[in-house]
């Protein structure tokens, strides 16, 4: 199908738009001119902007097109992973938010050298900055070459345009324009999804018709108990391993927890994480119905000839725009809907790499840098990584297989500096070496499962061949992260040994590798040593036993969190009245009055967060 001028029209005023955002605030308020405000906002956020962009961040265009196939192939299971955003967003508003606010750092990564030392960060800014390299070429890529098999649309115009555009507005604007588009690009994508639905299920006889036909051919799936990690999809994997999940994105990733920091306040940091989680679910929900009623439209009005082989990703495309032939502009709408997502998606990244890069790599090294050139740099380093983008893009486009590889191996990463942050957070016995080494345990783990489930099952896609969809891709979870390869549903012989092993639920990658870390790194720590107590900073702990265990007496809490003492533990030494004078630099931060009063949360907790 050719796009109409309507379409491209539309598809270029996204892009117009989100360039003027970019414009607009590189020349209007500050104008950009300190650290703080390019990378931060100048901590000047509202709630509602913040969960926005917290949700685009990684709703990218590769999980729009992904999810809706995941249903189309084999239903409504993956939709429970809905139940996984509960706590996968609570946590972070009550754990990690409370952590990261009140040290008033700018990098995720500053924490691990205020727990651990100097190394620990520079191995987590590194493992970050791998992580999302190769990522964001990948997520420009891989939808340029899905619509460019469908459309015809020029594949590298669209990933020129998309870069040199999302370059130009993260660069001028810096965190500002980058939320600000965030939500813009939010609505587009609520808008295109919308679109898609209404008009294909008033074609097939409205949404109640969809959902009969869907439950008759089994699509509707039930509640499945099945305990078996192994077991691709089940209630627990997705409600449970999900959780870990959520919180390697939500809870200790730098392009999220930058817009946690941009908030103007702590009380408007957790809101934008309680705001996020109904717009996580409404995403989900338009994903799942898209593929629901691309079903029951395939069944009636065939998308592709018998016997044609196309990706799981191209039968979105192809969907959608028969849907919408007749209709000039909205395929336009759906095209700008994909766009939005790899706009949002890697303007996020470029963003956080030049946060991580100037804050753990430059700035260390150059303590007499002035105010202006730090800005300068932090700028020229975000135009840096746009331009990087690009040539990853060209290097996807060379990978062919590898490209498969490429997507999972940011699922890998992520669990891993998950279980690194949670060592030093939940456990003050930990020490240096404990974390570096748990965390290049928790790197070799996640590789050797993840390469070793892709190839293991790089072999059971042979018998889809002649299949009409192939296996898809790793692109069917809603922010494409923890993912590997889709098992084939054709039966086979049972795996033993290590292919059983390779076998494990991709949900629960993030689990078993923060785990391994914890693991490893609590073994070594107290090998060669754990931390003493007193050399440990409380501020970077959060006790989580003592606050679960309140019922206990108070000598059997302190015993709990491993002999630091918390300066609302000693009554006889109450801290300063009005601040405390933070190590790093970076300022004063208040001390929580309420927490003077024991373990638990503070008390302001409830009244901050209510809605």
């Amino acid at each position: 199908m050719e796009f109409s001028t309507a379409d491209y029209s539309i598809f270029v005023l996204l892009l117009v738009l989100s360039a003027a955002i970019g414009l607009f605030y590189a020349l209007s308020g500050g104008r950009q001119r300190t650290v703080q405000e390019f990378l931060l906002a100048n901590r000047s956020m509202s709630f509602l902007p913040v969960a926005l962009s917290l949700l685009a961040t990684f709703q990218s265009a590769v999980a729009i097109l992904g999810v809706p196939a995941e249903i189309y192939r084999f239903g409504t299971e993956y939709w429970f992973l809905g139940c996984s955003y509960f706590l996968g967003l609570l946590i972070p508003a009550h754990v990690f938010i409370p952590v990261f606010y009140r040290l008033q750092i700018t990098s995720t990564y500053e924490y691990l050298e205020l727990r651990f030392n100097k190394t620990v960060r520079i191995f987590g800014t590194i493992t970050f900055i791998f992580q999302m390299v190769i990522y964001m070429g990948v997520v420009l890529y891989a939808p340029a070459l899905a619509l460019n098999a469908v459309t015809g649309f020029d594949l590298w115009s669209a990933v020129l345009t998309i870069g040199l555009v999302c370059t130009l507005y993260t660069t001028l604007g810096g965190l500002k324009a980058v939320i600000w588009t965030d939500v813009f690009q939010t609505l587009v994508m609520f808008a295109g999804q919308l679109a898609v639905i209404v008009v294909g299920a008033r074609r097939v006889g409205g949404m109640a018709r969809v959902w009969h036909l869907a439950e008759q051919q089994g699509k509707i799936s039930g509640i499945d108990l099945d305990p078996d990690p192994y077991v691709r999809h089940t209630f627990w994997t997705l409600a449970f391993g999900g959780v870990f999940m959520m919180l390697s994105l939500y809870g200790v990733n730098q392009a999220q927890v930058q817009r946690y920091l941009s908030s103007r306040s702590e009380r408007q940091a957790v809101l934008s994480c309680y705001a996020v989680f109904p717009c996580q679910q409404i995403v989900l929900c338009l994903s799942c119905l898209t593929g629901l009623v691309m079903f029951v439209y395939d069944r009636e009005h065939p998308l592709v000839p018998s016997g044609t082989r196309i990706s799981s990703d191209q039968l979105v495309l192809y969907f959608v725009m028969d849907v919408l032939r007749d209709l000039p502009g909205l395929p336009g709408l759906f095209v700008a809907c994909l766009f939005s997502g790899s706009l949002s998606t890697i303007s996020s990244a470029f963003n956080s790499l030049a946060t991580v890069t100037m804050e753990d790599l430059v700035r260390p090294h150059c303590p007499g840098l002035s105010e202006s050139r730090a800005t300068l740099l932090s700028k020229l380093l975000a135009f840096g990584y746009g331009l990087l983008c690009l040539g990853m893009a060209y290097v996807s486009s060379m990978l062919g297989p590898v490209l498969q590889a490429a997507i999972s191996i940011f699922g890998m990463v992520g669990g891993p500096l998950l279980g690194l942050f949670c060592l030093g957070m939940f456990f003050p016995c930990a020490n240096p070496t404990g974390a570096v080494v748990g965390l290049l345990a928790g790197l070799a783990m996640a590789f050797w499962v993840g390469i070793g489930s892709l190839v293991a099952n790089m072999g059971g896609t042979a018998s889809l061949a002649n299949s009409t969809v192939p296996p898809p891709t790793n692109l069917t979870t809603p922010v494409v992260l923890t993912t590997t390869l889709l098992t084939s549903t054709t039966p086979a012989p049972s795996p033993t040994g290590l292919q059983k092993f390779y076998r494990l639920s991709y949900m629960w990658y993030s689990a078993h590798n923060s785990t391994t870390v914890i693991a490893v790194g609590l073994l070594v720590s107290l090998l060669t040593g754990p931390t003493p107590p007193s050399a440990v900073d409380p501020r970077t702990i959060f006790p989580v036993l003592p606050r679960l265990l309140r019922c206990l007496p108070a000598r059997y809490r302190q015993r709990l969190c491993c002999g630091v003492r918390f300066p609302t533990q000693d009554s006889a030494h109450p801290p300063p009245a009005a601040e405390k004078r933070v190590p790093n630099g970076l300022g004063t931060a208040p001390w929580d009055e309420a927490e003077e009063q024991g373990y638990g949360p503070p008390a302001y907790a409830l009244q901050e967060t209510a809605f």
